[in-house]
């Protein structure tokens, strides 16, 4: 009896643990095109510090967008055409977080509340 206690205990804490697993949240991901007009969506909203995973895009080589930077974030990555690059940062405040192309021209914004 003792040995299928021992047993039903250990099948409880792995099943408890797999749950406990499923349900972790990993971060806010947010996926933004690089167009013809831009960045797309131009604004998102995230919530203050939570992980940001940004999935950006760029599917044009028909603008300057060819880099994101964001200097409050300190962050400054090439977007090669037609693949998907993974920016991930927490903010930590509220307010808004402005990044463009290295040149300025064209811009997005993340809304944090």
């Amino acid at each position: 009896m003792r040995v299928l206690s021992k047993m039903m205990l250990l099948v409880l804490l792995v099943l408890v643990a797999g749950c406990a697993a499923k349900s972790v949240v990993t971060g806010q991901r947010v996926s933004i095109l690089v167009t013809e007009n831009g960045f797309e969506p131009a604004v998102v909203n995230v919530k203050a510090g939570e992980p940001v995973t940004l999935l950006v895009k760029r599917t044009t080589d028909q603008t300057c967008a060819t880099e994101l930077v964001m200097k409050e974030q300190h962050i400054h990555q090439t977007l090669p055409l037609n693949h998907e690059v993974a920016i991930t940062f927490t903010p930590s405040h509220t307010g808004d977080l402005v990044y463009a192309c290295g040149m300025d021209m064209y811009r997005g914004k993340i809304h944090v509340e």
